[in-house]
Formats: C-alpha cells, structure tokens, sequence
C-alpha cells in the first residue's frame, strides 16, 4: 500500500484541523469515549468528511457518559483553565432540542453546550468565580438538519461563537469557572440518562485547551489578535505585583529590625533528604520540586516549567526521567500527531498490519520480526495500537516499562499502562508520574474532632490528643476534667445503702467490664477494670441532659461514652449539628424548605408547594400607563409598550416612558405604493388619495400582499397573517384539537401521545406535551417528549451595585457595595492602601498587622467608613471567615 493513501488522509485532516496542536491540549472526546457499535443508542455513519469517525446519536435511551478515569483525564487538562474552544462538526434533526456535551457536578453545570430547535437558539450553561450560574443565548438556527462546523472560543471573559467559519457572536460575559470539583461528570449528546438528547450526527468533538482554538477547525481566520485572557492575566499579574511588594516591604521592616538585633554568630544548619545532606541555602531538584535548605528545614515548591517555543516539526513533549517538557521530533500521520519513537499500527483491506514509527519527522515502516503465540482464544486477544502482536487479556504492560516516578504506581488497562497516583497524593502533571503529598490538615480535608491537633502523614494524617485529653477514637479526644475516677471503696458503700446510682448490685456482681449506670442529676458512670485489676468508677458529664452539646435545634442528642450524638428529627435531614428541614414534594420555583413539609415561597409565587405563580397582571396588583400593556412572567411582571410605541430610553417600570412610533416617518408601515401613510397616535393609517380607487394591498418583509390574503410566515410556522386594506394582521394559529391534521408542533396540548409526556428534572413528575414550569431560574417546557429550558426573563438592572437574593432568580440594586453580589469595576480608577501602595478596582489584601481583616477595592459614588478616597474609590473592610479568625 505504500505510505501515499496515509499521507493523503493526513493532508485532508491537516486542511480540515490545521498543523500543531499539542496532543497535550486537546481533549478528543469521540476517541477517548471509544464509541462502536457495541454502544447503545448510537451507531456510525458517514460524516462531513471521512477523516475521522462521525455517530448519530438515535431517538433512544443511550448512557453516553466518560468513565470516572477518562473524565478526570479530561478534567486535568481543563481544570482552571480559562482559556478553551469547544469545537464540533453536527448535523441536528430538525426542531430537536438537545445537550451537544455537559460537563456538570450534581445540579451545578461548569459547562454546558446546547443547541434548542424549539426556540432556535444555541445556549451556553455554565458558572462563575462567584458560584453563581449563567446562560448566554444564541440566537440562531443549528437543528436545520444540515452539516455545520461550531466552535466556541472562551478566553477569560471573553466568547467568541463561530457557526461555519463565520464570526456569529462576541461578548463579554462573567468569567467562567473551571474548577472542578472530584466527582464531576462528563456527557456527551445528552444531560444525563433523562434529560437533553441530541438528536443528530456529531463529528470531530474537541476541546482544545490553548488561545484562539477556533483556528484549528478554520485555518484562515485571523488569529493575530492578543486574547481578553492575556489582557486579565496582566491585570492579575500587576495586582500580584502589588501584594508581593505590600508584603516584602512590611517583610524587610521586620528583617531590618532583627538584623539590628543580632549578635555577631555564624551557625550553620543542614537539611538531608533520601540520604544527602545539603547545606543552608542549597537548592536542588527533586523530581517536580525545587527545593531549598533553610534554617535547616527543606521547603520545596513546585516546579515551574518553561514553555520554550519549538522549531517547525516539533512540540513540547515529557522525557523519561524528567518532570518538564522538552521539545521532541514529531510526525503527521493519518491527521494525527506522533512523537519521536512513537509506533502505530495501519491495516490494510486484507487485514494485513503494518508497523510504522516516527523517526526523524517521518513515519518509517517497521520490520515485523514475528510475534510469539498465544496460550488464550482468539476472543481473549486484544489488539495493540503500537503493536502488530496481540496479547491476552491481563497482560502485565507495567512489567515492560513505565514511567511512574515516587508516589505513583503503574496500573494495567487493558492495552497499555498507566500512571495513577497512591491514595494521599495528588498529581503534578497531566500523566500521574509524578504525585505529591495532599497536606489534608492545611486543606482542610481531614476528620479530626475537637479536642485534636492533626498532623500530616507521607499520604494521610493522625488526630492527636492536646495535652489534658484522652482518646475516644481514632479521630476524637475527650477532657479528662470532665471526669471523676473513683476507687470501688467509693461508690461500694453508695450500692449497697441505695444510693443515688440508678443500677443494681446484682449488675457490680455479674462483673460485666466496663458497664454504665446513671445519676439522677444527669451525671454517668462507667465501671472500669484499670491495669492493676481493680475497678474504678469513671463519672462523665451527660451533655444531653443539661444541654451543653452543640445539636441542631431540629436534632435529637443521644449521650455516649466521652461525647454525643445528633441525629436530625423526622423531616429534617443533616448529620445533627446541621438539620434542614424536608418537604417530600419538594419547594419548586426557587422556593425554600423552612420545615417539615413547609414551603417559603419567593416574591410572584404561591403554593404548597410554590408551584402557581402569582399573575399580578390579572389580579389587580400592577396599573400600567395608558401606552403599556401588562405582560406576567414567572415570578414577576412588566409593562410593555403596546403595538405602535416605544420605549424613549428611560425605561420607567409602569411605562410612562412609552412614545408614538412615526410609522410613517420611519417607513415601518405596510401600505401599498397606491396609498398614503398618516401617521396616528399609536398606529398610522392607509389612505386613498382622493379620486383614486386604491386596490388595498400591503408590503410585508419587502414583498406585495394582496388585499386579503392569508399566508404563514416563513420564520414561524405557528402565526398566520392577513392583508386587510392596507394593513397586515398577524397571530398564533387556532388550535382545534378534534382536527385529526392538527399541527402538534404548533398546538402540543392536543398531543394525547404518553410518548410525548416528560419526565421533570426531579424524576418524580411527569408533564404533558405543552406544559410549562420553573426550574433553578429556568422556563422550562416538554414539547412532543423533549425538555427544552431556557433562562428566565429578567428585568435589566441598570446600576452599579446589585445583588442576587437567596432563592430568588433576578438581581436587585442596592447603594451599598459591601453588600453587592456584582460590580461593575472600572479598572482605570485606583485606591491607596494603608501602606500607600496604588491598588486597582476589585483587588482585595489583608490589611497590613492584621489576620483577619481582608480589604477591597471597590469603585462608589459615595463615602463610607474605613476609606480613602480617590477618584470616589473606597478601601472597605470585610472580617474574613477562616480558621484564625
């Protein structure tokens, strides 16, 4: 067969993905996912080209999600990153409303692709740095049942949407978050097992983890431009700057002062780690870390790697026995990219293999020597992508050769090994080969109780007692003051005369070690046997009793020996230092469990359950001007000016900002070229001029209508318009369920199919086609069995300052900027810290001597206390909530 035919598949992907991508920046998610035909609900077809392998994913049920493994390899690459491009070649069924890939934690999704037929619009779902979620829309036709090419660039705050190599949409939005948390979970073509199938075939699904991606699925678009990424990373650099000099000015004061106190001495400390000693002040490199002798103590911080730029024919690759990547040789092979030494396999149409390896930047074939023979059956081989010689199942590949440095440890998949990182550790590099201790004490992840002082172990940690306590368990001490220890010739006399111990001396007799009796004052006693085999009586406080535990107003306390238990109340849920309230139908619309069973409601919902929304339109709650008509919104209203005004730009709530539209003026009218415009309050007229017989037609979308006709607009299949003398009238389609033609698209409430019902997002109810609701802040609506949500309108907030209240969907101003959710900072305008230093709009320290004082920079039009004003800039103090405070 030659190296030609792979050549020129090579060259087609090369003209469709471009040259140079860094295997280690991109995520293949068809590849990784390895889907066949053995994968239910999806099956392989041809697709816009035949470069790569293209699937339509079937109206059926399917589980097209990453193993835990292939998601955290996925995870690795993009977790917090903010410089990334979603690209995707598609063709959608028509009307189809689905999840092109989720990536989403619970309920919480980092990162969604959406494309709705329903509303013709592509959504982006995902959250910011302030946890908080968002939605941009899109509007725009993808489910047309034709081939397109997507790509969604994300650099910083920064989006750009391309829709076939055309530049669609460019916003600014919050800044994406992409820290993932463990856990998180990977889908593609669907939201989960329920909810958001797509519908359609699916080719070339990337994500590339570099700047301007777009550029390798359209190769002539400019990508000369700096990104919105690079510019924040400057900001964040300088405002680093900033606090590095804050700090090593207040560090140099104090070493200033010590120095000026020390005596004349010269002592020297020394550091040895794995064998070698080092001297004070040595540095050396130890697998990723660089680490350093001080004051006879090793510090060690990950390794910085450089990110030298590479000569033509080459990228940045790891080599054994090195923790950085180095430039390495590479081969384009078959619209992949192929490192010096790298193998792959190519069979032909006999199913002959042939061997070839990347040496000096081309593919070369390589001599098949002979494999050796199997001992298992034919079903138990497995088939090697470097290798034209199968192995059996369970092959050992770690015994060949691995990479896995200290603290990593080899794992055998089923054709090649890995590296995975042992339990206690975590990974410095995408491939696991180098793992670094997880201090779970500094971060927080450990179960040490009160009473404990945790310390952190090579791989885990141990609780140990603080002076003055003694163990419970392994996690728990408990204070020896609390108890009374008691010689038997103490508590004796009190058993026998009937004392106030609440046991029998037929219990003492039966010498059942240890064993506990109670005193009627909310005291217990424990019967020991110590270590000279005597019994002693150790008394504790029952917290329970005298109500010094730390349970939930909504728990039950059980006393135990050295401590307690809570366990929440029926209809509470929690672990008993913390108990939420239950309501088994659950509180829809953003409402809240406040007790068992007891829903509070956000403002324009009402309820058991909060699930009827208050139409304050109709009730008599909203008087909108004369020019206004009221228009009710899930959880709020708004008047609209009415057909033939307009809003002036004051946009005041009850739209007495409405103004006449100059139809005529404006040339927003339809009269026909026979007739003349004039212009009326809130409308014009079509008028004959005079002794002319005028045929009545009228203009729409720049064609002629003819008096009286009827036809469907080509944009919306459900609104019939007319030509009535000059003036074109347009509505929603009447529905006539009895009608067996009736369009179900148009009128979903006749559809009587259980097919066509939906499952809500809760699992528990089920919808009729046309039924809507609210969910998370989302309208949603099931129409012919699809779920198609989108985000709820809300009022435009015009203001500095503003808030998102606790379960509630829209924002609202407020003067105060300490009490702001988001702020509109303009960077150009700075403060002056308490140490003189020039501070940006946002940048927040710790205030100089203190601990617990974490300060802001916050742009405002007017003065508040602990601020120093410049250019109407305050510095605000905020107490931090953290362990030291």
């Amino acid at each position: 067969m030659g190296l030609g035919a792979p050549l020129f598949k090579a060259g087609l992907l090369i003209s469709v993905w471009g040259l140079g991508v860094d295997p280690s920046l991109q995520i293949d998610v068809l590849t990784e996912l390895e889907l066949g035909e053995s994968t239910t609900g999806v099956r392989q077809v041809p697709g816009l080209h035949n470069g790569t392998k293209a699937f339509l994913f079937q109206d059926t049920p399917r589980s097209i999600k990453a193993s835990t493994a292939t998601a955290e390899q996925f995870f690795q690459k993009l977790r917090n990153k903010h410089e990334f491009t979603i690209l995707v070649t598609l063709k959608q069924t028509h009307l189809n409303s689905g999840v092109i890939l989720s990536i989403h934690h619970l309920d919480h999704r980092y990162l969604e692709l959406e494309s709705s037929g329903h509303r013709n619009e592509v959504r982006l779902h995902y959250r910011s740095g302030s946890h908080h979620p968002h939605t941009e829309v899109f509007p725009y036709i993808l489910a047309d049942d034709k081939w397109h090419k997507l790509s969604l660039a994300i650099s910083a705050s920064h989006l750009i949407l391309h829709v076939d190599c055309n530049k669609i949409y460019e916003r600014v939005v919050e800044k994406p978050s992409t820290d993932l948390p463990l856990g998180t979970s990977f889908w593609l073509g669907q939201r989960n097992n329920a909810h958001g199938y797509f519908k359609g075939i699916m080719q070339d699904v990337q994500l590339l983890v570099m700047p301007q991606g777009f550029i390798a699925q359209c190769p002539d678009l400019n990508r000369t431009c700096p990104t919105c990424n690079d510019f924040h990373g400057l900001v964040q650099k300088i405002m680093e700057l900033q606090d590095i000099l804050a700090k090593t000015s207040a560090k140099l004061s104090r070493a200033e002062q010590r120095m000026n106190r020390l005596d004349q001495c010269y002592c020297e400390r020394t550091c040895t780690m794995k064998g070698t000693t080092y001297r004070e002040f040595e540095s050396w490199t130890d697998g990723c870390k660089n680490c350093t002798c001080l004051n006879g103590t090793i510090q060690c911080e990950t390794l910085i790697c450089p990110n030298p730029d590479c000569p033509l024919k080459s990228a940045l690759a790891y080599v054994d026995g090195k923790c950085c990547k180095e430039c390495k040789s590479i081969c384009q092979f078959q619209g992949r990219t192929y490192f010096e030494g790298e193998r792959n396999t190519v069979y032909s149409s006999s199913g002959v293999c042939v061997l070839y390896e990347c040496k000096d930047q081309s593919m070369k074939l390589v001599e098949n020597s002979g494999c050796p023979t199997l001992d298992c059956p034919e079903s138990h081989q497995i088939t090697l992508s470097h290798s034209c010689c199968k192995v059996c199942k369970g092959y050992d590949f770690c015994s060949e050769r691995h990479n896995c440095m200290e603290n990593s440890v080899c794992r055998n998949l089923n054709d090649r090994a890995v590296c995975s990182c042992r339990d206690g550790f975590r990974a410095l590099r995408e491939d696991n080969a180098y793992c670094e201790d997880v201090d779970e004490c500094a971060e927080g992840r450990h179960y040490c109780r009160e009473n404990t002082m945790c310390v952190n172990t090579p791989g885990s940690f141990m609780c140990i007692c603080k002076t003055g306590y003694i163990r419970i368990d392994d996690y728990s001490c408990t204070d020896l003051t609390q108890f009374l220890w008691y010689p038997v010739s103490f508590y004796w006399p009190l058993a026998t005369k009937g004392g106030p111990f609440l046991w029998t001396l037929n219990m003492l007799e039966q010498k059942l070690y240890p064993f506990m009796f109670q005193f009627e004052s909310g005291y217990l006693g424990h019967l020991y046997r110590n270590s000279c085999h005597s019994e002693v009586a150790l008394i504790e406080h029952d917290e329970c009793v005298t109500n010094q535990h730390n349970c939930d107003e909504n728990a039950l306390c059980f006393n135990t020996v050295g401590g307690h238990n809570c366990v929440c109340k029926p209809g509470y849920t929690g672990n008993g230092t913390t108990c939420k309230a239950f309501c088994q139908d659950g509180c829809r619309n953003g409402g809240a469990c406040i007790a068992a069973n007891v829903c509070a409601c956000p403002q324009g919902f009402t309820g058991h359950s909060c699930e009827t929304d208050i139409d304050e339109c109709s009730d008599g709650f909203v008087q909108c001007d004369s020019r206004a008509n009221c228009i009710n919104l899930p959880g709020w209203y708004h008047c609209e000016c009415r057909d033939g005004y307009h809003d002036n730009g004051m946009f005041s709530p009850s739209g007495e900002s409405c103004e006449d539209i100059d139809e005529c003026g404006t040339g927003r009218h339809s009269c026909a070229n026979d007739t003349i415009c004039f212009n009326l309050d809130g409308g014009y007229d079509c008028r004959c001029p005079h002794g002319k017989n005028c045929t009545g037609d009228c203009i729409h979308d720049g064609k002629i209508k003819h008096n009286g006709q009827i036809w469907v607009l080509e944009n919306d299949r459900c609104s019939v318009c007319s030509c009535q003398n000059g003036f074109v009238m347009c509505r929603r389609m009447v529905c006539d369920c009895e009608n067996p033609t009736v369009d179900l698209f148009c009128c979903p409430e006749c559809d009587p199919r259980l097919s066509s019902q939906c499952l809500h997002q809760n699992g528990e109810t089920l919808y009729n086609s046309g039924d809507t609701w609210v969910q998370n802040c989302q309208q949603c609506r099931c129409l012919q069995g699809e779920v198609d949500c989108w985000p709820l309108p809300c009022p435009e907030v015009e203001c500095e300052f503003s808030v998102l209240p606790e379960n509630e969907c829209c924002p609202r101003c407020v003067t105060d900027p300490c009490q702001a959710d988001t702020i509109r900072n303009d960077i150009t305008k700075t403060c002056l810290d308490e140490m003189n230093v020039v501070r940006f709009t946002g940048s927040s320290w710790i205030k100089h001597g203190t601990e617990c004082t974490l300060c802001q920079c916050k742009s405002t039009t007017e003065t508040l206390s602990h601020e120093t004003d410049r250019d109407n800039i305050t510095v605000t103090d905020a107490l931090r909530k953290n362990e030291l405070c």
